[in-house]
């Protein structure tokens, strides 16, 4: 039996996993595989995936396109969410910013440099028309850590998933200004390149079966409820997540998509140069 570790964000996003794994289906097919959540994100991931410690990564689109850049040897296989990522801009509940232009000289809470965090503050400055050379970033680790940066003030704003950071509105830890949603598909998968040499074929079983649950995951009787629950979500709110949210099942990563979004990155200054669409991808339904 061969092993294999995967990872991404502990968010009902992946939930699919959860239910594969459940249901023993890589077992089946003589893979061992072993799913670890990554409270720190895409950035954390992407040092995972460069020391060897996991081998499949359900990670951001920008983040892990920045890493490959810098020298991850890794591969993205497919999209995984097809539809954009909605970032919520967050200040604490009794902050003085009330307002988008209140945070241009602000302080950003980041779960570390390289990650979703990271780049959609830099997006979210130039759609603002501000100059990015002055922002200010202050790494975090992850959730939890933003929620202590803001109330204890070494931070002033903080971006993370709109539905997985809703309930801290909602209790009133903190206060939404706006949305920042992304500007390329959200989630793609990830694998190291040794693997991908090595057992490709397990690879292939191992997409085929998860691919084969996004086809199905938003018929499945009560899936809302069950998430909300799971995720500590309002059902109502989990219901307007499932509308926008778009899987993509087995359709492999184009050329001309990894150009686009370098495209954009290069544009925004988080991409220095433009480098060929084959070092960003396998493409293995060939």
């Amino acid at each position: 039996m061969i092993d294999l570790k995967v990872g991404g964000v502990p968010e009902h996003f992946n939930y699919p996993w959860y239910i594969t794994l459940k249901n023993k289906e890589y077992t089946k097919q003589n893979i061992n595989l072993r799913w670890k959540d990554f409270p720190g994100g895409t950035g954390d991931m992407c040092a995972a995936l460069r020391d060897g410690t996991l081998d499949i990564a359900i990670v951001l689109t920008e983040g892990i396109i920045k890493d490959i850049a810098a020298g991850n040897p890794s591969k993205i296989v497919q999209t995984y969410v097809k539809s954009p990522l909605i970032w919520g801009i967050h200040v604490e509940k009794s902050s003085k910013f009330k307002k988008m232009e209140d945070l241009k000289h602000a302080k950003i809470a980041i779960s570390r440099f390289g990650s979703g965090s990271h780049l959609m503050a830099i997006v979210n400055a130039y759609n603002q028309n501000w100059d990015v050379s002055k922002l200010q970033f202050v790494e975090i680790g992850n959730l939890q850590g933003g929620i202590d940066a803001l109330k204890n003030g070494t931070a002033d704003y903080f971006m993370w998933e709109h539905f997985t950071t809703k309930p801290l509105v909602d209790e009133g830890i903190f206060r939404r200004i706006a949305d920042c949603p992304t500007p390329w598909t959200c989630f793609v998968i990830a694998v190291r390149d040794e693997v991908l040499d090595n057992n490709l074929e397990d690879v292939k079983k191992v997409l085929n079966i998860i691919n084969a649950e996004i086809l199905i995951f938003k018929q499945r009787d009560e899936i809302a409820t069950t998430l909300a629950l799971r995720y500590q979500q309002k059902t109502t709110d989990i219901e307007e997540w499932l509308k926008i949210t778009e899987w993509n099942a087995g359709k492999p990563i184009t050329k001309n998509l990894i150009a686009r979004i370098q495209n954009k990155m290069i544009s925004l200054n988080v991409l220095q140069e433009k480098k060929n669409a084959n070092e960003f991808i396998k493409n293995i339904y060939l």
